[in-house]
């Protein structure tokens, strides 16, 4: 048994000589022979495994390996059995005995290190040969391309003596390098230079002409052939080509196979020496691991184990007590035949802890414990078992314990008791991996009702105050309980139905439950054995207790819903027609089993709680309406994903000058606090805009901020971090029909072009807001007029089931093929496509359909720097308003146009330019090459000027400044509609504000 309970330290011991009659005792045991190891001796070991009344559980009387033997019995050790003190064999000239399991290991273990190093000589061998040809072919290349574009290599060879141009410079190269030869040739093959005076002149090697032919294409070439100079080469040849592309010649490069093998073969003798070391090394690593195992296995070899664990094995299992042997981390290593029948064990059983066997708590618990029991009384599968555990470590041995076990009764009495528990464990077990799958309140109720009823209730219910299926806390006033979920054996029931009210809390008057009291505390579990007697509840609703009584229900329980002391509801059991009648072990476990699905259900509301405040705080953060303007035809769509509010946000920005900015934009992580970061990152995209910066430019204040919030957040230690939100940011010209894009880390769009082909441009992409370190660069698109552009975020694409890849690829598919589609046609059709049906993250998709401002409503005009051109400036101007029918606008038009003109001719440099924009509104831009911005100010009573930019900002709606790369641009809008053409009362009213009188 020794040798069974784990590897233990050899003490070295003097072996006994085995006596011819132990030998024969050991071969031939007669019936009643002590110690003769067969199942003759089960009385035997069985009274010693039995260590209960000895005192020792381990005991080794079921192995006849004990350390004191009884006065009179044979000396087992000696056996053959017991290999364990067995002397090695000799005669072997191996250091661990050629038959000996050690040595076999050895032998085994010094054959597979020995094929390994010549596996590995090979390999590298076939790697060095490998390498030197490439770093060869590589060499050669490099030189006949260097020299075929050196300065004065064409001119030397359309000379009229190019081997006296050429021949100098190409040996200087040779000898300068490793190559064996450098040879210039001309397209015929005849060569111009060469390491063999006596070649030049004559033809190159063959075959030539597909070099030739890839030279013509600007291609080089490298093959390995057999040189004029005798012996294999590897060439390469790289094309001299003239400004018109015409070949001029080739050169030539080879290295010599010979070199590349010494290259080889000066390598061999240090890898030999390595491989050498390699294998004394593992071998002595070997030799130290085969020792070890010499001792432990005390030199037997394979047939002398075999042979003495048959014996051990043989015994252990003829005994009538089960067996059971632990290592210290509680896992079975080994279990007799008895034991797997008292404890019912899998086949698999070893190796597993005892707590996943499958055993009764108080056996697995014992076992587990490590501490020593005599005779402890515990149920196994029906039966009372009389358990000993005993320690199995000696001071120099492994630890681990060995248990015997004896069935004491049969247990016929308690078997049926028995299995209830067990069956309300596995549903205990079963309730709390059903109900609360979901987040949903009302569903977890259900899972609830559904897993007790035909295990536990024939009719389950369960009613909630109002405010939890909303999410809402709880409050002590009076509020009313409705029922929201109903399970039961049949359909339908004469209970209250679904969302009807059943009780009110902290009045009197309850419904099918009990009374609850005056308020939420009052109520607790309460147990009706028999609805025929139970008067107070049939007095709160005569007609419906009379209706239930008759439909077969006879007993009840009700349980309240609590959570962290907050009363949620109650659940109702109900048992109908042959059930038995409910009792107090079925309260004990009501109650516990409507404690675990309150957690459930209070998890539920509070996270409805929150996703319904991320819900109102993202819708309140998105764009509720789509802004008027004339350059794009927008559709947009957002859809929130069923795990929680996400952070992707879209934007359309109107800018002046008829361009309008396009903002897609998506947040790490769902919940508040994405929908507040989205906000927080769609309010600075807002802000940004407005200063009309460029999209890189806006990106880059854009990543700062986020570093900041993040920096912020790290210093307080409350809140997660904005770094890896993505953006992509676009602005659209109606006038010149010119796309400007920037992105960070954001999906590039899709643009659909009039006839229905769909292209993917690449946008350079830029790092993840938040990261920092490098600039964001812009790309510039012209679509056609009436082209579609499709901003989407990755929840579109991407999914826990989709690649990227592939989503883009059924994105092209669905966007391809249909010209004639509106915005809000391709959003439709797009999310029909690709949106699953259980979205793992949000979607947010923009489609805007290109449109350009005629020509004939804009007007353009270079203004010289003179103040007299001002006056020939303003005819032009009302002129082209006359022409678009806005006369009523021309008077405040002149006045702002010359207040921007006079201030770039005075304060600005050339070229100065003026445009007029007629769309929704009219637009006035003057730029100059200046990028000093004017601003405004309010002038003194006794200054001359600085009223110019007051009167512009109080005819214009708006006005403002862009800088552009050569400059500035001062732009004003004046609105068409709602009284905004102005009337010159109102211009009269104004200048007199600065009246001879006021000054």
């Amino acid at each position: 048994m020794r040798g069974l309970f784990g590897r233990r330290t050899a003490r070295r011991e003097r072996p006994r000589r085995v006596s011819p009659a132990s030998a024969h005792s050991e071969k031939e045991p007669g019936p009643g022979r002590p110690g003769s190891g067969t199942a003759g001796s089960a009385g035997s070991a069985g009274s010693a495994g039995s260590a209960g009344s000895a005192g020792s559980a381990g005991s080794a009387g079921t192995a006849g390996t004990a350390k004191t033997d009884a006065p009179g019995s044979p000396d087992l050790r000696d056996s053959g059995s017991s290999g364990r003190h067995a002397r090695p064999r000799k005669g072997s000239r191996l250091p661990f005995g050629a038959r000996s399991v050690a040595g076999e290991v050895f032998i085994l273990q010094v054959a597979v290190i020995v094929l390994l190093m010549v596996a590995v000589v090979v390999a590298f061998l076939l790697h060095a040969q490998w390498d030197s040809s490439r770093h060869a072919r590589q060499e050669g290349l490099a030189v006949a391309r260097t020299f075929a574009h050196s300065p004065g290599v064409l001119e030397g060879l359309d000379s009229p003596d190019p081997t006296a141009a050429l021949q100098p410079r190409a040996q200087a190269v040779r000898k300068a390098t490793t190559v064996d030869y450098v040879v210039v040739w001309k397209p015929d093959g005849i060569r111009v230079t060469s390491s063999d005076p006596d070649l030049i002149g004559k033809r190159v090697v063959r075959p030539y002409k597909n070099i030739v032919e890839r030279a013509h294409r600007g291609l080089p070439t490298t093959t390995t052939l057999e040189s004029a100079t005798g012996g294999k080469t590897v060439n390469s040849a790289a094309p001299i080509t003239r400004p018109d592309g015409s070949l001029a010649g080739l050169v030539s490069a080879g290295v010599k196979v010979t070199r590349v093998n010494q290259g080889v073969k000066n390598q061999l003798p240090v890898l030999l020496m390595s491989a050498a070391s390699a294998l004394i090394l593992a071998s002595g690593s070997s030799a130290l691991v085969s020792r070890r195992l010499r001792r432990q296995t005390h030199g037997l070899g394979p047939t002398e184990m075999t042979r003495m664990y048959e014996h051990h094995d043989a015994v252990l299992h003829a005994v009538r007590e089960g067996v059971l042997i632990l290592d210290e981390e509680a896992r079975l290593r080994l279990a007799n035949s008895e034991a797997r029948r008292l404890l019912e064990l899998p086949r698999n059983a070893e190796g597993r802890r005892v707590d996943q066997l499958g055993l009764e708590a108080g056996m697995a618990g014992l076992l587990a414990s490590g501490r020593t029991a005599s005779d402890e009384v515990h149920l196994a599968g029906g039966r009372l078992l009389a358990v000993n555990v005993r320690a199995t470590r000696a001071e120099e041995g492994a630890p681990g314990r060995v248990a015997t076990l004896r069935d004491t009764t049969e247990l016929h009495a308690l078997e049926g008791r028995a299995e209830v528990a067990r069956e309300r464990l596995r549903l205990l077990y079963e309730a709390g991996v059903r109900v609360g799958t979901t987040l949903d309140v009302v569903r977890t109720a259900e899972e609830l009702t559904e897993v007790a009823v035909d295990r536990f209730a024939d009719f389950a219910t369960v009613e909630l105050l109002d405010p939890v299926p909303r999410g809402e806390e709880p409050t002590e006033a009076p509020t009313d309980m409705r029922r929201v979920a109903i399970s039961g054996i049949r359909s339908p029931s004469p209970l209250y139905p679904v969302g009807e009210v059943t009780r009110t809390v902290g009045l009197t008057g309850t419904g099918e439950g009990t009374a609850d009291g005056t308020g939420a505390d009052s109520v607790g579990a309460v147990l009706e054995p028999d609805l025929r007697e139970a008067h107070a509840w049939q007095e709160e609703n005569p007609e419906r207790a009379r209706a239930a009584v008759a439909d077969g229900i006879h007993s009840l329980i009700t349980v309240p819903l609590r959570a962290r002391g907050v009363l949620l509801g109650v659940v109702d059991f109900w048992r109908a027609e042959r059930s038995t009648a409910y009792g107090e072990d079925d309260l004990a476990f009501a109650e516990e089993l409507a404690a675990r699905a309150a957690v459930s259900i209070d998890n539920a509301r509070r996270y409805t709680r929150e996703n319904a405040m991320a819900v109102t705080l993202q819708r309140s953060l998105l764009p509720r309406g789509l802004p008027e303007q004339d350059a794009l035809e927008v559709a947009t769509r957002y859809l929130p994903t069923r795990a929680g509010v996400g952070g992707d946000w879209f934007d359309v920005i109107p800018l002046p000058g008829a361009r309008v900015a396009l903002v897609v934009g998506d947040v790490v992580g769902h919940g508040l606090h994405a929908a507040a970061t989205m906000g927080r990152l769609r309010t600075a995209v807002l802000n940004f805009s407005s200063l009309d910066l460029a999209p890189e430019e806006l990106l880059a204040h854009l990543d700062e901020l986020v570093d900041r919030i993040d920096q912020d957040q790290s210093a307080e230690g409350n809140g997660e971090a904005v770094t890896g939100a993505t953006c992509l940011y676009a602005i659209y010209d109606s006038v010149s029909g010119r796309c400007t894009l920037a992105r960070a880390g954001h999906l590039g769009p899709a643009v659909v072009l009039p006839d229905g082909t769909v292209e993917f441009p690449e946008i350079p992409v830029g790092l993840p807001l938040g990261l920092g370190g490098a600039p964001f660069e812009t790309a510039e698109l012209h679509p056609p007029e009436n082209s579609r552009l499709v901003l989407y975020t990755d929840g579109l694409v991407e999914d826990r089931d989709r690649d990227i890849d592939d989503g883009l690829a059924q994105l092209h598919d669905a966007l391809a093929g249909h010209p004639e589609r509106s915005p809000e046609e391709t959003c439709g059709a797009v999310l029909d496509a690709l949106l699953p049906p259980d979205p793992s993250d949000d979607v947010a998709l923009l489609v805007a359909r290109t449109q350009v401002l005629p020509p004939e409503r804009v007007a353009q005009w270079d203004v010289p720097a003179d103040s007299g051109s001002v006056a020939p400036l303003r005819a032009q101007v009302t002129r082209k308003l006359t022409e678009w029918g806005l006369e009523d606008v021309a008077f405040t038009t002149e006045l702002i146009l010359s207040e921007l003109v006079t201030n770039a001719i005075r304060y600005g440099s050339e070229p100065i330019r003026a445009r007029l924009l007629y769309e929704r509104s009219l637009t006035c831009e003057v730029s100059d090459g200046s990028s000093t911005s004017p601003h405004l100010r309010r002038a003194a009573a006794t200054e001359e000027g600085g009223r110019g930019l007051f009167l512009v900002a109080q005819l214009a709606e708006r006005w403002g400044t862009r800088y552009t790369p050569h400059g500035k641009v001062m732009w004003t809008e004046q609105s068409l509609h709602d009284g905004g053409t102005g009337g010159e009362e109102d211009e009269e009213s104004l200048l007199d504000q600065w009246d001879d009188g006021s000054l």
